[in-house]
């Protein structure tokens, strides 16, 4: 089966079936953004290197996938271009192993919360809301709301469609690696957006004619003018410099055990078999090994993990005491113990932060105690191979003859 061909076919019988359908006023689910949809599949599936059948499994479905808007009502709207579709290829002499997959993805754009089974309807799914990682969004939300007033018959407050996008986006989860990766950054980005555009206009201004308190006034003010998305960069930079100076520590570490392994390997191996016939460089041998051993005890201790008890209790959660964003404090509580945790600090905005703080400090502990190992590692080795030099080379300056 010429898959290429067949797909050309598909184009032209979509474009035609929107023509054809000028009359009825869709502003959002129309050709453009049909195409848009084709255009986001085809990158996606270019992305993954989808073969000639499942590139035409994908793209026939997102030609299609709106359709059914045209020939029945919104609500099931994707069955209705299940069947279109199923109609069209048949009539083409489409398998029906084929014709089952098209129909599966495009049952997959509704929006009821299941993932999709299978890469190929996760591609025609993430496609369909592509535009919410781009910085097409905003223009597509507003057509979108425009839409919906128009086939609703009434007008929708432009707080209460913020609202209701905000707790979409909220909710969405792109199904593809793909989607997650490149997508969902600038999701997080519109959604930020957007919320703050809602706080801004949908908070009405409090006129009271009670006196306010100094303290009272500049805590709120200071709540409400603190950057939330700042405050979650400074996390998220914090969190990674002291990762990377984690990684860089025990790679130092790594290093100076690799190294005084093989001097330890040599004085085994061949020093210590000679000290018999070379009396005068036991003392110089033994410099060597101490300097070795001692440094490499101080490599081993600036890597070697260190674990709390594992455990916390519902008053530390109450008392914000817990930080369950380090798996030392949970690893011994049972998934429910500590999906209940989490669930309390998500939705308490000051035990999250908290717990930010809390893993921030204690990344800083442990690599205090990191380098202050290392740097001792790191003089011993220093200072002890400089004297095990100079003792060698007096021993055999000295004593060699």
């Amino acid at each position: 089966m010429n898959y290429t061909t067949l797909l050309e076919e598909v184009k032209q019988y979509a474009l035609h079936f929107f023509k054809s359908h000028e009359e009825n006023p869709f502003l959002y689910h129309n050709q453009d953004h049909t195409e848009q949809v084709v255009k986001a599949a085809t990158q996606m599936a270019s992305y993954y290197q989808l073969n000639d059948r499942d590139v035409f499994i994908v793209l026939t479905a997102a030609w299609f996938h709106d359709m059914g808007y045209y020939t029945g009502p919104a609500e099931g709207h994707e069955k209705n271009a299940a069947d279109l579709a199923a109609v069209f290829l048949r009539q083409h002499g489409v398998d029906e192993a084929d014709i089952t997959e098209v129909q599966q993805c495009i049952m997959a754009t509704c929006m009821n919360g299941q993932t999709p089974a299978g890469l190929k309807a996760q591609i025609v799914t993430d496609a369909d809301l592509f535009h919410w990682g781009t910085d097409d969004f905003a223009e597509r939300n507003k057509l979108m709301r425009k839409e919906a007033e128009a086939r609703l018959n009434k007008k929708i407050s432009k707080e209460d469609w913020q609202r209701g996008t905000i707790k979409l986006l909220s909710s969405h989860h792109f199904k593809t690696t793909y989607g997650q990766q490149i997508l969902e950054p600038k999701k997080q980005k519109n959604l930020e957006k957007l919320r703050m555009k809602f706080e801004e206009e949908a908070t009405p201004i409090n006129i009271s004619t009670k006196p306010v308190s100094l303290p009272e006034a500049v805590t709120s003010k200071k709540t409400k003018d603190r950057p939330e998305k700042g405050v979650e960069t400074m996390f998220r930079i914090s969190s990674g410099n002291n990762q990377r100076l984690s990684d860089m520590a025990d790679n130092k570490a790594h290093i100076m055990i690799s190294t005084t392994s093989i001097i330890l390997s040599v004085i085994l191996s061949v020093l210590l078999r000679k000290l018999e016939d070379n009396p005068h460089l036991i003392i110089p041998t033994m410099l060597l090994l101490v300097v070795c051993v001692t440094t490499m005890v101080f490599a081993i201790l600036a890597t070697r993990p260190n674990l709390s008890d594992g455990t916390f209790t519902q008053q530390d959660i109450d008392n914000k005491k817990v930080n369950l964003l380090f798996f030392g404090n949970f690893y011994r509580m049972s998934y429910d113990e500590y999906a209940n945790g989490m669930n309390a600090m998500m939705n308490d905005r000051d035990f999250l932060y908290g717990s930010l703080t809390k893993d921030v400090y204690s990344q800083g502990v442990v690599l205090s105690r990191k380098y202050r190992l290392l740097r001792k590692a790191y003089d011993i080795f220093m200072f002890g191979i400089v004297l095990s030099v100079v003792a060698f080379a007096f021993a055999t300056i000295i004593f060699g003859h």
